[in-house]
């Protein structure tokens, strides 16, 4: 009987708990999937102490506890050791070790809704916008993915050339400002972008200019409130192919529960019933 939790504040609407009772039902395993809210009000160890007494199988991190649980764990995985932050901990027989399923899954669901991605890694050309922390968990994942030229943008230089510093030694990587990325878009295979703008209320802001965009090329956006940003519309209308951010939501949520129970599960469908879900909500926590 597993028993998996999500820490975080607020999560009260956090659609984890109905992703990972999909994957429970697809596995046939028998557990939970509970929220468990820690306001900032609270004793953070006091509730650890309680947490590690309820022997839990596992559970996610959510803002704004990601880097304040590790000093709590036992053991971070490299991943986790890169990025500074955890969102995944495994309880390995009373040990707690530290996961950060961030970037994997945001590879993860892009590789599976384009899978010739996965065969051309060291030849596509990426241009990833925004410089903060989910910039920087997919960055290092595409790298040890294989993926080998990818450049940054951002609207503060300075934090794209610190994003720069944990490039791999193979890795090809140019630092620009975001009105050099909008005049060579036309030279990328894929454009993620990584930042907030775009998310409700601010629906109408876009990162950069796409009118250089050329046909076929893949365009992700991270944010899934609205599911599809103007930034994709406008890359829709160019013709480009399409990448939603409720994807990555779903793919960090499958590598997590693999690392709890060791079982593969299928999102097979899950994207179509999570799209309609969030087109309903006015906000979701991951």
């Amino acid at each position: 009987m597993y028993q998996l939790k999500l820490i975080g504040y607020p999560i009260e609407h956090s659609l984890s708990p109905w992703i990972h009772e999909q994957f429970l039902a697809r596995t046939k395993l028998a557990g939970t999937y509970q929220i468990h809210e820690i306001p900032l009000s609270d004793s953070f160890s006091e509730q650890m102490v309680k947490l590690k007494r309820e022997n839990v199988h596992g559970f996610n991190v959510t803002v704004p506890y990601k880097q304040t649980i590790i000093p709590f764990l036992d053991e971070l995985n490299e991943d986790a050791k890169r990025m500074g932050a955890v969102n995944t901990v495994v309880n390995d027989a009373g040990k707690w070790i530290g996961y950060n399923t961030d970037g994997s899954g945001y590879v993860r669901s892009l590789e599976n809704a384009f899978p010739h991605l996965a065969t051309e890694r060291d030849t596509n050309r990426i241009l990833l916008l925004g410089a903060g922390g989910a910039a920087r968990g997919i960055y290092d994942a595409l790298q040890h993915a294989g993926y080998l030229s990818i450049d940054l943008a951002n609207r503060t230089l300075e934090a794209a050339k610190h994003l720069s510093h944990s490039k791999l030694p193979e890795s090809k990587t140019s630092v620009k400002t975001l009105a050099e990325a909008e005049k060579s878009v036309a030279t990328y295979d894929v454009i993620i972008q990584t930042s907030s703008v775009g998310m409700k209320p601010h629906v109408e802001n876009t990162i950069i200019s796409l009118k250089h965009l050329k046909k076929g090329t893949i365009v992700s956006d991270i944010v899934y409130q609205p599911i599809e940003t103007k930034f994709l519309k406008i890359a829709k209308s160019h013709g480009a192919l399409i990448h939603h951010g409720h994807m990555m939501l779903l793919f960090q949520a499958q590598h997590a529960f693999e690392l709890w129970t060791g079982q593969k599960v299928t999102t097979e469908g899950m994207d179509i019933a999570l799209k309609n879900i969030l087109e309903g909500e006015s906000f979701v926590n991951r």
